[in-house]
């Protein structure tokens, strides 16, 4: 057992670069060599990838890893080759020549991992080739895209329940980043995972701080005035047409930025070369659809916008969660509207799965409430997929909330709770809105409704704002709905009917308030020592990977830069020290950072 740690801490530390495991990784890597098999939730950025490759090197056999993307499948590979791991991917982008010769070498015990495209399980040819191999453990990577009420829902996935027929006495180890509790029992189901240990990591990443606003116009104004100082980092720019992606992407190009449209509709060498110089950072910015970005193995995309609203809180999280892999503070920016919300309902309005659409349109809701609500964005996520934080108090534009922009509302909350209450907890919002203004309806006065005493009381707020003063109860769990859609108190909202606890609203929420238009700046230079360093730095990696043919941040992470501007190591030992430094990394590039930190070191800043 002692030797077993020694061996997986050798590994870590001479190929990943690390010094010790994340939470979670040691167990999920305890079940894959006990040949248990496991679904690991955790969200990006959080190690998933360690968790398969590290036992795969201590274990006999190949690791086959099923993946839905090609150029994730590049990407991946190419890393591990980086790091002297030997990795292959087939797929059809391959002639037959170079898949013979993986073939070959796969017989020959090379390959300690194989990725592949789920269809490729479709050939008999390929099946029968695999049952040849000493397969250790299956990966499913991405799992939520073999659930039909998963957000990214693929029908070559739902056919992995092919593996367990064909391989029945073979692990399987399946990944995803979110999961909601319906998702989860379907990945297990689908898969016939046999008593599968579940590994489930906090939602919660506090270097990704989410920004939410309503929308002006076109939102193009917001959008200029968050790039403002970013003009050097990498990000992504979701919209919601290939129309848009294609007429975002040249008005950023018109202020200066780096930018290219991505969408589904393009060329595939199109796409591809999109993609490879965003990884490769010779572009900054990509405005995609969300055709692009499931999986991007890349480590250092800085922020991540959403010019229309996402039609679920599960894609959205995914989306979102591609910024700040690395760790290093990220930033993340929703602009919502109301039309927005219309042209996904009408997307919706053509599904001809009533159960399917139906599950559409509360997600869609839920999006909207999210968007509009008050409560720590972070603690809202998690709850939505059954977790429970505290909140997050820095990281979300709710918790960062200036008291001057909040309003109370307790008078109108304890209102609202008492017209709830006085009709019987069974009716819906837009009914009590109408007791509280005092309509003359009908069915008000055949219930009796306009005796109660609470009957007429709400005229200083319109239907519209009633709504919103609802809406905040919700999101406090003041209010929650049954089966029906009616509206009951909860403990919570007892404590506001007696005056134990105060409300307060966003007063935007009550009051729409016109914002500035925001206006390009001129790009920012760098401002400090480190700042300078970093460039330099940066610059270094972008040489290397381009005299290599890879991804810059398979050299070195911004991470590990941002860590060397600061300590510029001078010999081995200092930059084996460095967050994700390992032996084969350091061998290979070492020296050419090294002098590079040397001349950094006898710079002086002027500015």
């Amino acid at each position: 057992m002692q030797e077993q740690k020694k061996r997986r801490a050798d590994i870590l530390s001479r190929y990943f670069g690390y010094d010790s495991f994340r939470e979670f990784q040691e167990e999920a890597i305890d079940a894959i060599m006990a040949g248990r098999d496991l679904l690991m939730i955790l969200p990006t950025g959080g190690g998933k990838s360690l968790c398969y490759q590290l036992p795969s090197l201590l274990m006999d056999g190949v690791t086959v890893v099923i993946s839905p993307l090609l150029a994730l499948m590049h990407d991946q590979v190419s890393a591990l080759k980086a790091a002297s791991i030997e990795a292959e991917m087939i797929s059809s982008m391959q002639s037959m020549e170079e898949i013979r010769e993986i073939e070959k070498r796969l017989f020959r015990k090379e390959t300690k991992l194989l990725y592949i495209a789920p269809e490729k399980l479709a050939s008999e040819y390929f099946r029968a080739m695999l049952s040849k191999l000493h397969i250790n453990f299956f990966v499913v990577d991405e799992a939520h895209c073999l659930s039909q009420w998963g957000h990214e829902f693929r029908e070559e996935y739902r056919r992995l329940d092919i593996l367990r027929r064909l391989f029945p006495r073979t692990a399987i180890a399946a990944f995803t980043a979110t999961a909601t509790e319906v998702v989860r029992k379907d990945i297990v189901d689908t898969l016939a995972l046999v008593d599968p240990l579940i590994v489930r990591g906090s939602l919660f990443r506090k270097n990704l701080h989410i920004e939410v606003e309503q929308k002006q116009k076109n939102g193009m104004a917001q959008l200029l005035d968050f790039l403002k100082g970013r003009e050097r980092e990498s990000g992504i720019v979701y919209t919601l047409s290939r129309k848009s992606t294609e007429s975002v992407a040249r008005e950023l190009c018109s202020y200066g930025y780096s930018a290219a449209a991505f969408h589904a509709g393009l060329e595939t060498e199109h796409k591809r070369a999109v993609y490879d110089d965003f990884v490769a950072d010779r572009v900054r910015i990509v405005v995609a659809t969300i055709a692009f970005g499931m999986g991007i193995d890349k480590s250092n995309i800085r922020f991540v916008v959403h010019i229309t609203m996402p039609g679920s809180i599960e894609g959205y999280y995914q989306e979102i969660g591609r910024a700040g892999r690395d760790g290093l503070d990220s930033h993340t920016l929703l602009l919502y509207s109301a039309s927005d919300m219309l042209r996904k309902k009408a997307f919706i309005d053509e599904l001809e799965d009533s159960e399917y659409k139906s599950a559409s349109y509360e997600k869609l809701r839920e999006m909207m409430r999210y968007a509009e609500g008050e409560e720590c964005r972070h603690a809202y996520i998690a709850r939505y997929f059954g977790e429970r934080i505290e909140n997050c108090e820095s990281s979300c534009d709710n918790c960062k909330m200036p008291e001057i922009l909040k309003e109370d509302i307790s008078t109108a909350a304890r209102k609202w709770l008492s017209a709830v209450y006085r009709s019987g907890q069974q009716y819906g919002m837009g009914y009590i809105i109408d007791i509280l203004r005092g309509s003359s309806e009908r069915r008000i006065k055949e219930r009796g409704h306009d005796t109660l005493s609470v009957y007429g009381i709400g005229s200083e707020y319109d239907k519209v704002q009633w709504s919103a003063v609802a809406e905040r109860l919700i999101e406090m769990e003041a209010l929650e709905r049954n089966e029906y859609g009616g509206l009951r108190m909860t403990s919570v909202g007892v404590e506001i009917l007696k005056g134990r606890r105060k409300v307060f609203i966003r007063k935007s929420r009550l009051k729409k308030r016109r914002k500035r238009a925001a206006r390009a700046g001129s790009f920012a230079e760098p401002s400090t020592l480190e700042e300078l360093r970093f460039e330099r730095l940066r610059r270094l990696r972008s040489e290397i990977a381009r005299e290599e043919g890879i991804p810059p941040y398979i050299v070195f992470s911004d991470r590990t830069l941002k860590e060397m501007s600061v300590k510029l190591p001078s010999d081995m030992d200092e930059l084996l020290s460095l967050h994700g430094v390992g032996e084969i990394k350091a061998q290979r590039y070492g020296e050419a950072f090294m002098e590079l930190c040397k001349e950094l070191a006898g710079v002086e800043f002027e500015k």
